[in-house]
């Protein structure tokens, strides 16, 4: 099949990969190159570097001008294929396909329409997720589902190992929607019950609120894993003040209900130190304090940085 590929992000990249492999002849919507880490030195999206590898043609354009619509249309492609491709297309583009244009979205739609449907599932403590392919509308992740495959989240997922596990059930929904366009079968549904939605995280989104369970705090944890991480600034003790990013936590009990919220309740050997939160408590096993590297919890205490009833 001709397809029309539009991805830009890392996860696109696995996609299109696919794609090729399965000798689809492809023609590539990307994003320009952006600045990116420290030296802001401009950066190609993962999938233009792939089309350069392979010779696939492409496109890059933060704008669907009547020029790059014309591109486009003279490709005459058989469908669209959407993955993480980071901006709304236009009704004039998605329609452009034989058999019309797909997304491939991380949540059983309707819930969790947006940016970041696998982090918000975690953060809000789903037992289950899936993978949607659905048509393109104009309207934000509303059109009718072609396939819908479901996925249980283990507890001890986070935001990594889940998008592992999110991006080969993908990709099969992805072939078995495309099947049902060579074969002239698609029977796509509107999206039935309440929707939800999952907009892009802020850095702020990583502070930890003691007030809440030491599960919900767990579960912030996880979905906010790769990124923003979650992080508390100290409020008594030495290091009044400093902020201190968790980069691995566990659970360390459920049920105890604490007045002291946010206070170091115990110095746990060669592992790290607990948390009281509004209901149980956390255990802090790796950190990051403020202008210092990655280290573990236990170095960090035996250090003297921190002790007990310092609070946070």
């Amino acid at each position: 099949m001709k397809i029309l590929f539009f991805g830009t992000a890392s996860i696109s990249k696995t996609y299109l990969k696919e794609l090729y492999k399965n000798n689809h002849e492809i023609f590539i919507v990307t994003m320009t190159d952006k600045p990116a880490l420290r030296g802001q030195k401009l950066t190609p999206p993962a999938v233009k570097v792939y089309a350069l590898e392979n010779n696939i043609k492409f496109i890059q354009s933060e704008k669907f001008t009547s020029d790059v619509i014309e591109i486009i249309k003279t490709f005459n492609a058989d469908a669209g294929v959407v993955v993480a491709y980071g901006k709304l297309i236009p009704k004039t583009v998605f329609n452009l396909p034989k058999h019309r244009t797909f997304n491939i979205h991380f949540s059983l739609l309707p819930k969790y329409r947006g940016a970041a449907p696998a982090q918000h599932a975690l953060c809000n403590g789903e037992t289950e997720t899936g993978v949607t392919a659905f048509y393109i509308e104009e309207d934000l992740d509303t059109g009718n589902i072609i396939v819908q495959e479901k996925l249980d989240i283990a507890v001890k997922d986070n935001a990594e190992t889940l998008f592992n596990k999110l991006a080969p059930l993908g990709i099969s929904v992805m072939n078995k929607t495309l099947d049902l366009f060579k074969a002239d079968s698609v029977n796509a549904a509107a999206q039935a019950g309440e929707p939800s939605f999952a907009p892009i995280f802020r850095k702020e989104a990583g502070l930890v609120n003691w007030h809440k369970s030491a599960n919900e705090i767990y579960n912030q944890f996880r979905g906010l894993y790769l990124w923003p991480g979650i992080y508390s600034i100290v409020s008594k003790g030495k290091l009044t003040g400093k902020r201190i990013k968790f980069i691995d936590i566990e659970l360390f009990e459920k049920t105890s209900e604490n007045k002291d919220l946010g206070v170091l309740y115990s110095i746990e050997k060669n592992r790290g130190f607990t948390v009281s939160c509004s209901v149980g408590k956390i255990l802090v096993t790796k950190v990051k304090p403020e202008n210092k590297p990655v280290m573990s919890a236990w170095a960090f205490i035996q250090g003297g940085q921190l002790s007990i009833n310092n609070k946070f």
